[in-house]
């Protein structure tokens, strides 16, 4: 399932959301421009190393950061096309009213912690793994999570491919958003009984970090507090 759009309008522009998004798109044609060499150098230095994260020492090519810096570095590498691609527009989708709920500095904020939650979780599971993790895909997880408790009954027109059959549907968001983290979960559970290289976990971990820190938020917005 892509989703395309949803119905809930913003007051204000989201340009954390939009710098974000532009942000990614130009490491990534930065990535592109590498030699392979280059590339591999790239992702070993500034990519989130579980065995690095647990170990807190540097396994790779010394980056001249501090080990944990890649916490966040990674959130801003991607793999290929349809890895950026498709991060960036889940961001653009659910991003946008997330940060006009919360705020832009708040935003901001959220967007890194959930990303840098998602890279903990990853790197507590996998805890010895030198296979380095990147993509913003945690991050915007948390995006998710948050939008699931802001806007469950938003619809989300969504794109829907199964073999043979392609239609629009306009989807409850608490549909779309329910069927996604049950895939991750399922995922994350099948990929424990053989060898996955996307980091399932990273997804599971950051979606409940940010559904967790809304709720809170949410709760004490409606007890008075106001960002």
């Amino acid at each position: 399932m892509i989703p395309l759009k949803d119905d809930i309008p913003t007051r204000t522009f989201p340009f954390v959301t939009i710098s974000l998004i532009v942000v990614n798109a130009i490491l990534f044609f930065y990535e592109r421009s590498l030699s392979v060499r280059s590339l591999s150098n790239l992702i070993y230095r500034f990519g989130c190393t579980p065995y690095e994260i647990t170990h807190g020492v540097d396994i790779a090519t010394e980056s001249g950061f501090p080990v944990h810096f890649t916490l966040v570095s990674s959130m801003f590498l991607h793999g290929s096309w349809l890895h950026m691609i498709g991060n960036m527009l889940f961001l653009y989708i659910f991003g946008d009213n997330v940060e006009d709920w919360l705020g832009h500095g708040l935003f901001l904020l959220f967007y890194l912690g959930c990303g840098i939650a998602a890279n903990v979780a990853h790197s507590l599971v996998s805890f010895n793994s030198p296979v380095p993790a990147i993509g913003a895909s945690g991050a915007v997880a948390g995006i998710m999570g948050a939008y699931l408790i802001l806007y469950p009954r938003a619809r989300v027109l969504t794109l829907v491919i199964l073999f043979f059959f392609i239609r629009f549907v306009m989807l409850p968001a608490y549909i779309f958003l329910g069927f996604w983290i049950f895939l991750q979960i399922l995922s994350s559970l099948l990929g424990l009984a053989g060898s996955t290289n996307i980091a399932f976990f990273a997804h599971i971990g950051g979606f409940f970090v940010g559904l967790f820190i809304i709720r809170k938020l949410k709760i004490r917005r409606t007890l008075g507090w106001r960002t």
